[in-house]
């Protein structure tokens, strides 16, 4: 990952870790560059491409779960990344592409259905 992506998805995190509901968050270590034989090693353990960086396993509004594939502001997801994405959305999943900290917190807050509440203590 790239270090602007790190760095909104480190800030979406520390965030996320003070919001009660989100307990089952999680990233998924799927990109960046390996050692050739630890590449191999993780695609014979099912590593895919295109696979999104956080996963919420929790349904809300009639999907399955929430993914999210953060990218730097100047970065474009791969061909994999959007063929993934557009075949979760059509499995039922709530999975987008968020290029910063604030885009991530509103997707989540909206999923979960604290968007509103959280609007209003922000005021």
């Amino acid at each position: 990952m790239k270090s602007k992506e790190h760095e909104i998805q480190k800030q979406y995190f520390q965030w996320a870790a003070h919001v009660k509901g989100l307990e089952l968050l999680h990233a998924i270590p799927n990109g960046g560059h390996r050692h050739p034989a630890t590449a191999a090693k993780l695609k014979a353990e099912g590593v895919k491409a295109g696979v999104p960086d956080v996963y919420l396993p929790v349904s809300r509004g009639g999907f399955i779960g929430l993914a999210i594939e953060f990218k730097a502001p100047e970065g474009n997801p791969t061909k994999e990344q959007r063929e993934r994405i557009d075949k979760m959305q059509r499995e039922g999943w709530c999975a987008v592409l968020c290029w910063d900290f604030e885009a991530a917190r509103r997707v989540t807050l909206g999923y979960m259905g604290m968007l509103q509440l959280n609007l209003k203590d922000e005021n």
